[in-house]
């Protein structure tokens, strides 16, 4: 039976899980008059334009229309912007990203792969960039003369009207101004070029991935088709070999060494051009000063640690005298640190520097023990650290020029409010998002020994005590990610699956951020052990918290780091959980990528017994006992993914059948990591429900 339209599942699936109509990208021109913000028309309207909002009158001006402009209806995007989509899980169209000069009075963007500018004024009019051919990544210059951009793995660059090329791959494999791999999808660095602060040069990230294995992603439902072929650094290989080069626009080209494996960023404004670099093995962070003219370097700060060093977001920067902005661990807490001194004390843990506006730098921070909110907060040397949001929910933003954007999520509204204050007044960026209708019920309590962020959703007809209720355990349960948040979008799923008749319980055990760089480190070398032990003992603190939990039925379902979780907790634990849904798996760590595997893990030639405790082929190989007896387990599987790659779930279900242990598989023809196709991600979660309620049949 079809589903009804106006069910949950299909409109979660039609608002891109409700977050079409919303504001999102937002910049501030650096007087602070006006703020630049994307946002389509409606909630259910994937094409996404350009506006601005004038922030002493409040009012809002559409800039960029894409149905309005001479471009082809279906979308036909180079594949470098396709591949750069993925890594940023973009799942509108339209115009989805931009980058401004220095004042915030140009942009430029990219259309069907066409390119663009627009001047950030109201009544302003697009204009196509004078090329022909795909567009990747337009950068206007500082003072707005000029437009870099890719084509072709060459970098271009548009001088009134005039283009000349920086420079041109010399062989196969080898690209310019463009992110590998790993630093998009691990490392948050989606570009791969700088533009100098007087726009007299670029710094160049030149990228050979030609000693990268090669992986072949094919579509078995075409078998026409050629596969897509991919370089993939899997633990423990060849990562694609990253230089830095400045190129001036008057043919000049300086070489910057590059020491460490990984260029991590690269800033370069009016008071330094600085590199930062990891090791491989990421236990060194280095910050270096560089000398345009010669390309020499000095480092100016190193950070180690025995485990791993993380790279924040938002730093380097600068204050307007020059003061060096880090973050740095101490006193198990992150913290803001301005020319080598910490200024946040061990009560803050700073997620990242969001702006810096003069002497002012805007922080997203949580307090030490309360990792489910977010807050704003600024720091000075004159007043030191104050929260500039609300205390609880989740709150991200900018700064610049006096004015302030704030977006708020919370458990107490639907999506996120964002309020532009500017000085003397005062504004909210309205948002089209449709309402899910659908208010989750959430206890949040700390579970266990080590207070672990904990919630626990019920039916909303559910009447203490009138039922024992299966309990479904939904995690993440990975680094870098939390799943028990103070913000309604966090649990529409949890609580849309409590009202089929579960008990959700989700919980973020060790591993996850915002407890301190402990917590975080405690997975070292066990990917495996830490989060199962602390699911468990979340389900057990919750059958404590909440009446009615049945313990003899219990399931978890969950996406990629989760799906892992998941499977791992019927293989490992049949005797707690009872079913299990895995999504896009990492079933053998040997498979998934350099960057984030080696944190964790080391390479499986130094450390092959970090990976035999983290895989679970092994436990799939072993056959079911009395003691531990198989449980349903329903493995989910994108075939076109090229992150999480199908080879993960193929494998563990050829060792689960050969143990001679039943199982189900359900491919995904076409679908990637993401699963923006609204069918299939409506229906998914239908048979879902349908599976779990079969296999915690009493």
């Amino acid at each position: 039976m079809a589903a009804p339209a106006d069910s949950f599942p299909r409109r979660q699936a039609a608002t891109r899980r409700f977050t079409l109509g919303a504001p999102r990208g937002v910049t501030i021109a650096p007087d602070g008059s006006r703020v630049v913000f994307l946002r389509s028309r409606g909630g259910d309207d994937p094409v996404t334009c350009l506006w601005v909002l004038d922030v002493a009158t409040g009012e809002e001006h559409l800039l960029v229309d894409p149905l309005a402009l001479d471009v082809p209806g279906e979308e036909d995007l180079p594949p470098e912007e396709k591949a750069r989509r993925e890594r940023v899980r973009e799942q509108s169209g339209g115009v989805v990203d931009y980058a401004t000069d220095r004042g915030v009075d140009l942009a430029a963007f990219v259309l069907s792969g066409r390119g663009f500018t627009v001047a950030l004024h109201p009544g302003a009019s697009p204009q196509p960039l004078p090329v022909e051919g795909p567009v990747v990544d337009p950068r206007p210059s500082p003072a707005g003369d000029a437009v870099a951009f890719v084509r072709g793995g060459a970098l271009h660059v548009l001088v009134d009207g005039t283009g000349r090329t920086l420079a041109t791959p010399e062989a196969e494999h080898v690209t310019y101004g463009l992110a590998e791999f790993v630093a998009a999808e691990e490392m948050n660095r989606f570009r791969g070029y700088w533009w100098a602060p007087d726009g007299s040069a670029l710094a160049v990230a030149r990228v050979d991935d030609s000693a990268v294995t090669r992986w072949h992603i094919a579509d078995p439902a075409n078998p026409d088709r050629e596969p897509g072929v991919v370089g993939y650094p899997a633990a423990g290989t060849t990562n694609a070999t990253v230089t830095l080069h400045l190129l001036g626009l008057d043919g000049s080209r300086v070489d910057v060494p590059q020491p460490d494996e990984y260029l991590a960023d690269v800033t370069w404004d009016a008071h330094d051009l600085l590199l930062t670099t990891s090791t491989r093995d990421q236990k060194a962070v280095t910050l270096r000063r560089v000398d345009p003219s010669s390309g020499t370097a000095e480092v100016v700060v190193t950070e180690t640690d025995p485990a791993w060093v993380d790279l924040v977001p938002g730093v380097p920067a600068h204050l307007d005298d020059g003061s060096l902005v880090t973050c740095a661990d101490a006193d198990d807490a992150r913290r803001l640190v301005v020319d080598g001194e910490p200024v946040t004390g061990p009560e803050w843990q700073v997620r990242g520097v969001a702006g810096v506006d003069g002497a002012t730098v805007l922080v997203t921070a949580s307090r030490t023990g309360t990792p489910t909110s977010t807050v704003l907060a600024v720091w000075s040397r004159e007043a030191g650290v104050s929260v500039v949001s609300a205390e609880r929910g989740m709150a991200s933003g900018r700064l610049a020029g006096g004015t302030l954007v704030v977006a708020q999520a919370s458990l107490e509204h639907d999506g996120s409010v964002t309020t532009v204050r500017g000085p003397g007044s005062s504004a909210v960026i309205r948002s089209f998002a449709e309402s899910p209708n659908l208010e989750p019920r959430v206890h949040l309590f700390a579970a266990g020994e080590r207070g672990l962020a904990t919630a626990v959703l019920l039916p909303r007809h559910h009447i203490p005590g009138s039922e024992k209720l299966p309990v479904l355990l939904d995690p993440y349960g990975g680094p870098h990610a939390q799943r028990v948040l103070d913000a309604r979008g966090a649990f529409l799923t949890s609580q849309w699956f409590a009202d089929r008749g579960f008990a959700v319980v989700v919980a973020d055990g060790r591993g996850t951020p915002g407890r301190g760089p402990a917590f975080e480190r405690a997975v070292d070398g066990d990917l495996a052990a830490p989060v199962l032990d602390d699911q468990l003992a979340a389900l057990e603190g919750a059958a404590r918290e909440v009446e009615d939990l049945d313990l003899t039925r219990v399931a978890i379902r969950g996406w990629s780091f989760g799906g892992y979780l998941a499977a791992l907790a019927v293989l490992r634990r049949p005797d707690a959980v009872h079913a299990a849904i895995a999504g896009a798996p990492v079933t053998d760590w040997a498979l998934y990528d350099t960057h984030y595997t080696e944190r964790y893990l080391g390479t499986p030639r130094d450390r092959p017994d970090a990976y035999e405790r983290s895989s679970i082929i092994t436990d799939g190989e072993r056959p079911a006992t009395a003691t531990a007896p198989n449980r349903p387990l329903l493995l989910i599987h994108g075939l076109a993914d090229d992150n999480v790659v199908a080879a993960h779930t193929l494998r563990l279900s050829s060792a689960l059948l050969a143990a001679g242990r039943p199982h189900q598989v359900l491919p995904l023809s076409g679908v990637t990591h993401m699963t923006p196709q609204e069918v299939v991600a409506e229906n998914l979660l239908r048979l879902q429900v349908a599976f779990l309620k079969e296999s915690l049949r009493s």
